[in-house]
């Protein structure tokens, strides 16, 4: 009998929910997303996102069970993002979750945000199996963590300062392309020089993999002022491109020296800046050379999304970590 999880996951401006079959075989995956409504202010609006996700949530749930083909009462468990996040959206989330596992007698699996981006690679590749290095990067996020099996992860190397989606969004705010940054940054890079502006790549002492992009925004932002103060005009897709360069630089070299030293096979992508073409190039040709492995999930599974939630949730209730109705929010949960 198949083991059937409803993953809820409302962390930021997708009001997302999916159902998945043991772990792996994605029934349905619903999101709806907010870019449209949030592009009119550059960035996520925090009570506007928590007011569309209490709009929504009933009709994405709804949705997904229809899409799946499957009712309540065939739903073996609920799993739901209770961190890290916006708490409001997260509370939208977490109390909807809770009303139904109180309502329907089922088990109740909180779900780490991070943990569910990282199984998302047991969606796209169900071979794949522990142990592995993972890049988990996005707007809010830069780890390098090490999975040791479904449920033990450790971080060895986190950002600094600013995440490497979050300064995609701040250069690309810059440069007057919009929001989101990230595949706006992406695809017009595809049309400049990566080597035009040698932009900073920081290392840090004592053999730290940890990650800082805060030079490399600042590094740019200067660089067009100082040409705006002078009256030159710039070529924003080499700005782009050697932007992009520098930051996915940075992240590669990184996750493949971690990689190197815990001497796995394989490297796994995962995250919303997962999806950027420079970074996967990049990553698979140099671990290439070193015979290691890379993996990573398609686009829609790379943003927020519930069958990542739903993926996690099933290896959370093979392992009984199960959460009362006392579970909460927490914004800012370590991994």
């Amino acid at each position: 009998m198949r083991t059937l999880i409803l993953g809820i996951e409302s962390s930021c401006d997708e009001t997302a929910a999916a159902v998945v079959a043991d772990g792996r075989e994605v029934l349905s995956n619903v999101i709806n997303s907010q870019i449209d409504l949030h592009k009119l202010y550059g960035g996520v609006v925090p009570e506007i996102a928590s007011r569309k996700h209490i709009e929504n949530i009933s009709v994405v749930v709804d949705e997904a069970l229809e899409k799946a083909g499957v009712t309540f009462d065939d739903i073996t468990a609920i799993a739901v993002t209770y961190g890290p996040g916006l708490v409001g959206a997260l509370l939208v989330g977490v109390s909807y979750a809770k009303a139904l596992s109180f309502a329907l007698g089922k088990p109740l699996v909180p779900v780490h945000h991070i943990r569910g981006h990282i199984t998302a690679n047991y969606i796209a590749h169900p071979d794949v199996k522990p142990p592995y290095i993972c890049l988990v990067a996005s707007g809010g996020h830069s780890h390098i963590v090490r999975v040791d099996d479904y449920n033990d992860f450790e971080v060895i190397a986190r950002t600094r300062d600013d995440a490497a989606g979050e300064a995609y969004d701040k250069i690309a705010r810059v440069l007057g392309l919009g929001y989101p940054g990230g595949p706006l940054i992406d695809k017009l890079a595809k049309e400049g020089n990566p080597h035009a502006v040698e932009f900073p790549r920081v290392q840090m002492a004592e053999g730290s993999l940890d990650f800082s992009f805060s030079g490399v925004k600042t590094a740019v932002i200067n660089y067009l002022h100082k040409a705006e103060q002078k009256g030159e005009e710039v070529n924003k897709a080499d700005i782009a491109a050697s932007f992009q360069q520098a930051v996915c630089e940075a992240l590669c070299t990184h996750t493949l020296s971690a990689a190197k030293a815990a001497k796995v096979k394989t490297v796994a992508l995962a995250g919303g800046v997962a999806s950027n073409s420079c970074l996967r190039q990049m990553m698979t040709d140099m671990c290439k050379k070193e015979g290691i492995d890379v993996i990573y999930p398609p686009p829609v599974l790379c943003t927020d999304n519930g069958a990542m939630i739903a993926s996690a949730g099933y290896f959370g209730y093979l392992r009984e970590d199960f959460a009362g109705l006392d579970l909460n929010a927490v914004p800012s949960l370590p991994l």
